[in-house]
């Protein structure tokens, strides 16, 4: 195998360093960490430059041709991308690569619509709702948050409660969401409802995309540990969605779930892989600057943690060239979950290891930890968020090794 760049993904890499050489130092320095609508504006805005740029979903498949007979049957405007670049999976590795490399700024406020939603309502969706909502994901112009989890129902999504009645062009939505992402600063939400009560757990639920200006939708931001309020309550009170923004069939929404999940697993964390090895290498110089390298034990962690999330790197690329092949991650995405979501932990454990009673202060400046605290309090939810660390077990015993379910012979 032969990893080195092609003659073509060269000449990718160069364009896109030369275009991050001159955008980049244009930019505003980045709002505070609370500010959630500045920092949406900040997050769209790069979204855009890479939209006018040609970089933005990079790694999606280009528009059908039905997509674009439905956008001239119903006058859309022409110029609106409803698809991406059709960029190959070796150049997708190369734009993570050259933009954490830069310190370009993250996918941020709109990951849920670019990372999990959009590439699902690709995957899933008619070609009229890919009309409908990809440009606006594509081109920042629009930001989604996740309904998924309940307060009874987060590692057993199956038990949501949340449910939705037919009643004509319409459901009607009731009931409650936890741990909705970024839902002060959102236009829409990707939304787990129940539609039918009497059928089985898996079988009696539909995947929506609900208007977060609906009325009778209700936010309610929650404070994390590290101070921010990335996340939100969401109450529903009688609200009323359209019908036609139903994605997949009705009743058929866990297995239009799954496939968000294989995303939001699999392909989502792809650029944070690229960041923790960035940032080992950041930690090997704070260790050397401070004292802490001559510990030979943390030495050996260091170069644990490199071969580690080089092999992550390894999966990631396995990841992303199976999505491109046949549309959606496969059980693998469960494996890097998994193993991503520990890594980091440990990643920042060391951090810890290495600032010593600084890792105590959450400020900013090395010497009181500054960014390494933080992250090591966001990471603290790793394990927990897009399936815990138990589920993902659960799944690479029963679809990797083939292992019967908890209970069965």
């Amino acid at each position: 195998m032969d990893l080195r760049d092609t003659p073509a993904e060269a000449a990718f890499r160069r364009g896109l360093r030369d275009w991050l050489g001159k955008v980049l130092p244009d930019l505003p320095p980045p709002p505070d960490p609370g500010d959630w609508p500045g920092r949406r504006s900040y997050d769209t805005g790069w979204q855009r430059r890479l939209y006018d740029a040609g970089y933005a979903g990079v790694h999606w498949p280009r528009e059908t041709e039905e997509v674009w007979r439905e956008a001239s049957r119903t006058g859309v405007v022409a110029g609106r991308r409803a698809g991406g670049q059709g960029a190959t999976p070796a150049e997708y590795l190369i734009f993570l690569e050259e933009t954490e490399r830069a310190g370009a700024p993250y996918v941020g406020a709109n990951f849920v619509g670019l990372l999990h939603a959009g590439p699902t309502v690709a995957a899933e969706g008619t070609p009229e709702q890919r009309r409908r909502w990809l440009p606006g994901i594509l081109s920042g112009a629009e930001v989604w948050c996740q309904g998924f989890s309940e307060p009874g129902a987060g590692s057993d999504l199956a038990a949501l409660r949340t449910r939705a009645v037919r009643d004509g062009d319409d459901y009607v939505v009731t009931g409650s969401k936890l741990w909705t992402s970024h839902a002060e600063v959102a236009d829409w939400c990707e939304l787990l409802v129940r539609t039918d009560a009497t059928a089985p757990r898996h079988r009696g639920i539909s995947w929506l995309v609900l208007p977060m200006d609906a009325p009778g939708v209700t936010v309610r931001p929650l404070r994390t540990l590290a101070g921010t309020a990335e996340f939100a309550e969401l109450f529903l009170d009688e609200v009323r969605v359209p019908v036609a923004n139903r994605v997949g069939a009705e009743n058929d929404g866990w297995r239009v779930t799954m496939v968000t999940l294989s995303f939001e697993r699999g392909t989502a964390f792809a650029g944070e892989v690229v960041a923790c090895r960035r940032a080992l290498v950041e930690l090997a110089g704070l260790a050397r600057r401070n004292g802490a390298w001559g510990d030979q034990a943390l030495r050996r962690s260091l170069g644990l943690l490199a071969a580690r999330f080089g092999a992550l790197w390894r999966l990631v690329q396995w990841n992303v060239s199976e999505a491109q092949a046949g549309g959606v991650p496969g059980p693998g995405a469960s494996v890097f979950k998994l193993r991503f979501s520990e890594a980091r932990q440990e990643l920042y454990d060391l951090a810890a290891a290495v600032l010593g009673t600084g890792s105590l202060v959450l400020a900013d400046g090395e010497a009181q930890g500054g960014d390494w605290t933080a992250q090591r309090l966001q990471g603290l939810s790793y394990t927990i968020a897009a399936g815990t660390s138990q589920i993902q077990r659960n799944i690479v015993a029963q679809r990797v090794l083939g292992l019967p379910k908890p209970g069965r012979a």
